[in-house]
């Protein structure tokens, strides 16, 4: 495997969600044809080796994943204490997100504010102050992705988005 695969791997691994061509050849630092043929070299390697990772192709980029034969181990060994409330809090936020923790509070009650508390120290969402200081953003993270192997989360959103707009 070449230099340049490796260089690939470590960043679609740091990374943990699907990155375009474009987005790998910047961080690599080469133009988008090495970058190409250094991913289709990697993703060769993968398919010959007998490995519990797998690189995907996601209408996002190419991501690094674990394999579906292996996906039973993050539940185990990555388990979430996960009330109902605090579910059905992760997924709004995941549906509307970003979202301001106001608008995410009339929509789901006084009782968020606690679900996204636990949430984030589960590390499914983080929180960063708006510009005007008065709230939130909350969205969910890379680990909220993998812990529930959403790979193709936005053109699904899309989807219940537009469905909730109607």
């Amino acid at each position: 495997m070449s230099r340049l695969s490796s260089t690939l791997e470590a960043i679609l691994y740091l990374k943990a969600q699907p990155l375009s061509i474009a987005e790998m050849a910047e961080f690599a630092a080469c133009d988008r044809d090495s970058a190409q043929e250094g991913l289709l070299e990697l993703m060769a390697d993968y398919a010959h080796r007998d490995s519990a990772l797998e690189i995907v192709e996601t209408p996002n980029g190419y991501g690094l994943q674990l394999r579906e034969a292996f996906q039973h181990l993050v539940q185990i060994l990555v388990p979430a204490d996960l009330g109902v409330g605090e579910l059905r809090t992760l997924a709004a936020i995941a549906i509307k997100g970003p979202i301001a923790q106001t608008d995410l509070v009339e929509l789901r009650g006084s009782g968020a504010y606690q679900h996204v508390q636990e949430l984030v120290l589960q590390g499914f969402v983080r929180k960063r102050r708006q510009s005007d200081g008065r709230s939130y953003w909350i969205q969910v993270t890379d680990k909220f992705h993998q812990y529930f192997q959403l790979n193709q989360l936005p053109q699904s959103l899309e989807k219940l988005r537009s469905k909730a707009a109607e």
